[in-house]
């Protein structure tokens, strides 16, 4: 009603709302400047990265002076630290979510991490799992033909991984960030998935 002043409840929820958005927002910015340095670090012009990032270019070469770059990272999907198995879940989970014209079980998870309205925790990967894991046993008639037994693998490699840590596995530089790793794992699986296998 017009004039009507705002409950307590009404701006606590705003503002939690609001808060959302900002931390989305800042993790966000801080990912695109750390993959800056990993861009740089493989030899990217600072036009490409500025087209990619849909950054203007002078922004991109203060990102680049503020910061010394990366060495090139690995970037093969069979790695096996927690955060590289959580991007790939995501990045299948995505797909899955496309293939069902966003229909599929774990699609509101997808628009959540995608948003920063969920974060990454065991409790929300184990939920995740379980709704590809439902995906995959009830949408399979959806998706391409050429991906059904592409997804099945990559949820098979990603469970295992999962569930039973490698006794060896590659321990990442320590300048990439948990978030920075989910980030590469998840675009690397779409890409994959996109090509077919």
């Amino acid at each position: 009603m017009e004039g009507e002043e705002i409950t307590e409840d009404e701006a606590a929820r705003m503002l939690a709302a609001m808060n959302e958005v900002i931390r989305a927002g800042e993790e966000m910015r801080r990912l695109r400047a750390e993959m800056i340095k990993v861009f740089v670090g493989y030899g990217w012009t600072q036009e490409r990265i500025a087209r990619l990032t849909e950054m203007s270019q002078p922004a991109v070469s203060k990102q680049v002076r503020a910061r010394s770059p990366e060495a090139p990272m690995a970037l093969s999907l069979r790695q096996d630290d927690a955060p590289w198995l959580e991007g790939r879940l995501w990045g299948l989970a995505e797909a899955i979510s496309e293939s069902c014209d966003e229909t599929a079980h774990c699609t509101p998870y997808v628009h959540a991490f995608a948003r920063g309205r969920k974060r990454f925790t065991p409790r929300t990967v184990d939920e995740l799992r379980r709704l590809v894991e439902e995906d995959l046993r009830t949408h399979a008639d959806r998706f391409p033909a050429a991906n059904r037994s592409a997804y099945r693998t990559a949820y098979d490699e990603i469970s295992r991984g999962l569930d039973v840590p490698a006794k060896t596995a590659v321990t990442p530089p320590a300048s990439a960030t948990p978030s920075m790793r989910r980030a590469l794992a998840h675009q690397i699986q779409r890409d994959r998935l996109r090509a077919g296998g």
